[in-house]
């Protein structure tokens, strides 16, 4: 199933989901122009200068390694991807969902959710895999947590998604509940059939997209929680974000 579009409007301008699209992109744009000038080699040089290596995290978890630089690869590793397609996919799931979350959040708060998750995600990953020297690159661990929120938040909410039969497929409104309810299956099935694979060959960090998907949820439980009390004790302190 990949979803296209959701029926769920939204009261503003999603203007820091556009702006991390946009920065996405231009950070693609880079990683090209590396790869024309330098080839494949210096594109790898590119990532394991810039991504999240979670053997150098673990280093500065335990205080052996530089923490700066380690902070510095997960956060700029939000902004990296390895292609095309991953670049385009998670723009999309991005656009699809994120616009929501920022509206129900704010702004800023918005950003703020967007890259803890993402760290969120990190972590998760180089607890799975604390020794590999591969770099993880890409948004889709600070998205996977937009779409925990997501299905909390929205579980009814009518996602346009072309589903694939075989050889045929077929435009459907499916609930966002199944929608990425699928989705979080699909990463726990590959995700634990991964933890037979060596790792140093790299490939998708599923536990990346499990652990952000995890902690995004657990965001949308709370903002459901004060939403309700909100509601039912209208002025208190526990307001909706």
């Amino acid at each position: 199933m990949i979803p296209l579009r959701d029926a769920n409007p939204t009261r503003r301008t999603p203007i820091v989901t556009l702006a991390l699209i946009a920065a996405c992109v231009v950070v693609f744009a880079v990683e090209l122009a590396v790869e024309t000038s330098g080839g494949e080699e210096a594109l790898g040089t590119f990532f394991l200068t810039w991504g999240a290596i979670p053997s150098q995290i673990s280093a500065a978890l335990d205080g052996s390694g530089d923490a700066g630089a380690a902070a510095t690869g997960v956060l700029a590793s939000l902004f990296l991807h390895g292609g095309w397609i991953h670049l385009l996919g998670n723009m999309l799931f991005l656009w699809i969902f994120g616009n929501n979350i920022e509206d129900r959040l704010g702004r800023l708060p918005f950003l703020a959710f967007y890259l803890v998750g993402g760290v969120a995600a990190a972590l998760t990953q180089v607890w799975i895999d604390p020794t590999s020297e591969v770099p993880l690159v890409g948004a889709s661990g600070a998205i996977a947590a937009t779409l925990g929120a997501y299905i909390v938040l929205y579980p009814r909410a009518r996602i346009l998604t072309l589903v694939f039969l075989v050889f045929f497929y077929q435009l459907v409104e499916v609930p966002a509940l199944v929608v990425l309810g699928y989705w979080f299956l699909l990463q726990l099935v590959d995700g634990v059939a991964s933890l037979g694979a060596a790792s140093a060959q790299g490939g998708v960090a599923f536990f990346a997209h499990i652990g952000g998907f995890v902690a995004g949820g657990l965001v949308g439980v709370l903002l459901r929680s004060t939403t309700r009390r909100e509601r039912r004790f209208p002025g208190s302190p526990f307001g909706p974000v």
